[in-house]
């Protein structure tokens, strides 16, 4: 796997390109190939962002999920798509196994496979390029210094940097966890500069639960919940049948 910096000057000229994530994408991941996909587009490239499955419907307020494919539920289209693909990007996930009944598909197409993630043992021989660094916080921050790097920090819109916050946030626990690098406070700096308005974001990932989701929780609490003092450990189940009941 050849370094991420081989491609900032292959970033000019159209391409047929897919973004994909891992299933069931969460902020980080589905944030990461939205910000991706607005930043590429102002290259002129013809993209096509695909999930592997569903996703939360509280990532839906983010530009362009709407675009967004599942493959699921529109394989023929989505593999037509990726039979003409030139350039595959593959997101917040360190394996091809991550995108669940995707995952033959990805490995069997000839395109440029490019990795970008942050997650441990990633499987650099299926990639032509790619970044894997452990010490990000997130994807999207890995996204944005991508961007930077590539020196094109000018085409980062008010829309990528709602895209890439909400990554962030979300993967460093509203900027609790120890991945909370200077570097995180820097990019968030450089976002507000760029136009983001991070109350929306924070009231879109966090100020926007369904009654169904506080009875959910509130059963998960109150019927589900092990605590085992002694080892200073809860431990929760929770069947398929309780996530359809709840519609979760």
């Amino acid at each position: 796997m050849q370094p991420i910096k081989e491609l900032y000057v292959q970033l000019e000229g159209k391409k047929r390109v897919v973004i994909t994530m891992h299933q069931k994408p969460d902020a980080d991941a589905m944030g990461s190939a939205l910000g991706l996909y607005h930043f590429l587009q102002q290259f002129g490239h013809e993209i096509t962002v695909i999930s592997p499955t569903n996703w939360a419907r509280w990532l839906n307020w983010m530009d362009g999920v709407n675009n967004v494919l599942d493959y699921e539920l529109n394989k023929t289209e989505a593999d037509k798509i990726l039979d003409r693909t030139e350039w595959l990007f593959c997101l917040d996930h360190n394996h091809f196994s991550r995108a669940k009944t995707m995952a033959p598909k990805l490995a069997a197409i000839n395109c440029v496979k490019i990795l970008i993630d942050h997650h441990r043992e990633p499987d650099t021989a299926s990639f032509d390029y790619g970044i894997s660094l452990t010490s990000k916080s997130s994807t999207c921050e890995i996204i944005y210094d991508f961007i930077t790097h590539s020196g094109h920090r000018d085409k980062i819109t008010p829309v990528i940097s709602e895209c890439l916050y909400a990554g962030v946030v979300a993967d460093t626990g509203s900027f609790r966890f120890g991945s909370t690098s200077a570097d995180v406070h820097h990019m968030v700096a450089a976002l507000k500069e760029h136009g983001l308005e991070h109350t929306r974001v924070h009231e879109a990932l966090y100020d926007n639960f369904l009654e169904n989701r506080l009875r959910f929780l509130g059963h998960v609490l109150t019927n589900k919940m092990e605590v085992y003092y002694e080892l200073n450990t809860a431990l929760i189940y929770v069947s398929k049948m309780e996530l359809l009941k709840y519609e979760i």
